[in-house]
């Protein structure tokens, strides 16, 4: 709980959502470098939690690390695999000066990696656009290889800017018709939208979810874009991304009206506005949404 510090609602233990806190918590530490007391005591209060994370616990006797742990049923089932944020979560526990976790859980987890071919780009493959950005909002990938990589010939970085080209090229192409998609109207992502509900839309039944890991190019794609992704892909391809930016505000007016800038997402296909370009947009905004937001507009602006 933000006001308290203790647990919300019966959450579990997320290993990559402490990640990201610790990796907020180390970044503000090394940014607030001044020698008076209130900023030594961010640095000192934020190295000593970061040392006090125990990787291999997370591990749970497995290879890979696990996604969480609750108290009242122990180690969630589910383990981390395949490309995605997880990438910030394995840089910190490895750099831990405290409880390390092993070369061979990173090169577990790096065995479930899967490299593909999409729309004429070669590259380290996740659906969804965020799995791209998050761990490159604290950490410049750029030159930075590991085996695998080194194997490919590129780095995280590029990879990143290889799945933002594929997300354009894939709203170019809009192999399911969905309404308002193109050059500079893309971005899918695990995101919000209008279902959970299946209509016939213009003869064509469609199915919309709510809250789901939308993903490219293999879905599941429901028509909903959310302005966030593209934009925290500002440092990846602004030629690309600043056109689309452009689009949202000025033509499709998405920022009118909402004191954090965009909404989750809207989906122009789904029913119930008619001459509205927009269609449906998102009641919500979401803060893991809003904080990439900026923080990669600084990255983009400053290579903060």
């Amino acid at each position: 709980h933000m006001r308290t510090g203790r647990r919300a609602w019966q959450c579990e233990l997320s290993t990559v959502d402490s990640a990201f806190l610790l990796a907020g918590m180390l970044t503000a530490g090394s940014y607030f470098d001044a020698a008076t007391a209130d900023e030594r005591e961010i640095r000192t209060l934020a190295d000593a939690l970061y040392r006090r994370a125990n990787w291999p616990w997370a591990q749970n006797q497995g290879a890979t690390m696990t996604h969480g742990w609750k108290p009242e049923s122990g180690f969630l089932e589910y383990r981390w695999e395949g490309y995605d944020e997880a990438l910030l979560l394995y840089m910190l526990a490895l750099g831990s000066p405290t409880h390390p976790l092993s070369l061979s859980s990173y090169a577990a987890w790096c065995s479930t990696y899967r490299w593909q071919n999409s729309y004429g780009y070669e590259y380290l493959y996740a659906g969804s656009l965020f799995a791209h950005q998050l761990s490159h909002v604290w950490i410049d990938f750029r030159g930075i290889q590991d085996s695998f990589m080194r194997d490919k010939g590129t780095d995280y970085f590029e990879n990143s800017r290889r799945a933002t080209h594929v997300q354009h090229q894939y709203a170019i192409a809009n192999p399911l018709q969905f309404k308002g998609y193109g050059r500079c109207c893309w971005g899918i992502t695990a995101s919000d939208g209008p279902g959970p509900e299946t209509l016939k839309v213009d003869g064509v039944e469609r199915q919309f979810f709510d809250y789901v890991a939308r993903g490219v190019p293999y879905g599941p794609d429901d028509g909903s874009l959310a302005p966030w992704a593209v934009v925290a892909s500002l440092p990846f391809a602004p030629e690309i991304v600043l056109p689309a930016i452009d689009h949202f505000i000025h033509d499709l007016e998405l920022e009118t009206d909402d004191r954090y800038g965009f909404k989750a997402t809207f989906n122009a296909t789904y029913p119930g506005r008619s001459g509205n370009p927009r269609g449906w947009v998102s009641p919500w905004n979401y803060g893991i949404n809003q904080g990439p937001i900026v923080l990669m507009i600084e990255n983009y602006r400053s290579e903060l």
